[in-house]
């Protein structure tokens, strides 16, 4: 027999999913106050994608390393978890990418790879490919309507050098994807909305860039955290039970319905959760299991969103005798036909790294985009028999490493190709229609910390009806 719980007092929010949009979600639930909440997580720990872990001794991430800081949510909610004299800045933004056989500096003055001028690609594109850019200023205007895929547009208006050596590498650093595939609506919006008012894209991205500077942002891009990002969603579970939420862990949902004295039960195994509201916040597969019964119109929609595969190979090495270049890591162009996507000098890029251990060397690469399942079939010795040899090609490092971890994450990523701003707004029409029920995450409007966390936030406002403060955001970009 199934042990109902049923709620007494304050209304009850159900929250299924303790990833950091489930989590961001609680907390702003409870800080705005009358409400009990109870986080539902189907594993055995929270945080999702946000894994705190160690290696030869010293503390890494072994998930996402660092967050925006140019959107506050983030390290806003750090600060408000307890983590405001944890919060660090990269010890060095030099970032270099590996392309026609070497390490060249990663280029400045571009957005998303997208450059403003052809001098600001000069050593990393060819000459051929550095005059194709300077004739987008006499190409007719190209009419991209309600969306189009970053790869296609670029290519057509500055030619393919420019998508295949620069912003392959950095959009696949972001979503594991296919230039040629992802949006630019959802992935670049600022360039997408600025692209649609200029005749080049030239011209675009600098009217991008000029808005930047008027704005007058300061301060570090990205910002991490003292022993690992992946400290955030402890710090944030914890404040979550400190306001008198529960988080229960090991508790898979297996059904959600419309009924009860409240208006949603949540099922979990032998118990079911009366609630006022519910919090989706499970990846898009799962969401679509949930809703099928009760939402099929969304369930149909996020039963569509694909997701790439990626697996992290994190190598500790002897400090003595081993040298890297400079600065943080270096990113991989596919079309160079490497392995690796990315390394990140992990010891170099962030100084608490360094300083718990001086006499160990940590990095780290990045193995799998979409479509690409042959590499991560390999066990884990293979990757990392193929992380090494591109280290040694790519960085002359030839040591034996004194511990390598190896990370994977299965559909870890979801995929944003043209027209996944239309479907999220097709999945939210549909939960609207039913009052208490909210979803949020990585799969709907952003797959960064800072995204996330305003994707919580947003979800929270939708059952409260409260306005999000302003500095919070709201769930885009």
């Amino acid at each position: 027999m199934r042990e109902v719980e049923t709620r007494t007092g304050p209304r009850q929010v159900v929250v299924i999913g303790a990833g950091i949009a489930g989590l961001a979600a609680a907390h702003r639930l409870l800080e705005r106050g009358g409400t009990r909440v109870t986080v539902l997580e189907a594993s055995d720990r929270v945080g999702g994608k946000l894994l705190p872990g160690s290696i030869a001794g010293v503390r890494v991430d072994l998930g996402a390393e660092s967050m925006l800081a140019r959107r506050p949510e983030a390290v806003a909610l750090a600060r408000e978890a307890g983590l405001a004299d944890r919060l660090l800045p990269p010890a060095t933004a030099t970032a270099s990418i590996w392309t026609r056989g070497a390490l060249r500096p990663m280029p400045k003055g571009h957005v998303m790879g997208v450059p403003g001028t052809a001098a600001a690609l000069a050593g990393v594109l060819s000459e051929e490919g550095l005059r194709r850019i300077e004739r987008d200023a006499d190409l007719p205007r190209t009419e991209i309507g309600d969306d189009v895929a970053v790869g296609e547009y670029v290519a057509r208006r500055l030619g393919r050098e420019v998508v295949d050596r620069l912003i392959e590498p950095l959009l696949g650093g972001v979503y594991a994807g296919d230039a040629y595939r992802i949006s630019m609506r959802s992935a670049v919006p600022q360039l997408f909305g600025a692209a649609k008012s200029h005749a080049s894209l030239t011209e675009a991205v600098r009217a991008v860039q000029a808005r930047a500077a008027t704005a007058q942002q300061t301060g570090p891009v990205f910002m991490g955290i003292d022993g690992g990002v992946g400290r955030l969603p402890l710090a944030v579970a914890e404040s979550v039970r400190v306001r008198g939420g529960e988080i229960l862990t090991g508790t898979a949902v297996t059904a959600l319905r419309r009924g009860g004295p409240s208006g949603w039960q949540v099922v979990a195994g032998d118990r079911v959760f009366d609630a006022d509201g519910v919090v989706v916040a499970v990846p898009a597969p799962a969401a679509a299991r949930l809703l099928r019964a009760e939402v099929p119109g969304a369930a149909a929609e996020l039963s569509t969103i694909e997701y790439a595969s990626m697996a992290l190979v994190t190598l500790a090495y002897r400090r003595a005798g081993t040298t890297l270049p400079e600065g943080s890591g270096f990113l991989v162009p596919p079309v160079d036909g490497r392995t690796i996507k990315a390394s990140t000098f992990a010891s170099q890029k962030w100084g608490w790294i360094a300083d718990e251990d001086p006499d160990v060397l940590v990095l780290r690469t990045s193995v799998g985009r979409y479509g690409e399942t042959e590499i991560l079939e390999r066990d884990d010795d293979g990757l990392v028999d193929v992380s090494r040899h591109d280290l040694r090609e790519a960085t002359g490092l030839d040591a034996v490493p004194l511990e390598a971890r190896v990370t994977r994450w299965t559909d870890g990523l979801p995929q944003y190709p043209v027209g996944h701003h239309a479907r999220v707004a097709r999945v939210r029409e549909h939960v609207g229609r039913f009052p208490g029920l909210a979803v949020c995450g990585a799969a709907y409007d952003g797959v960064g910390i800072p995204a996330c966390i305003a994707d919580g936030y947003a979800a929270a406002e939708q059952l409260t009806g409260d306005p999000v403060p302003s500095g919070s955001g709201g769930a885009g970009e």
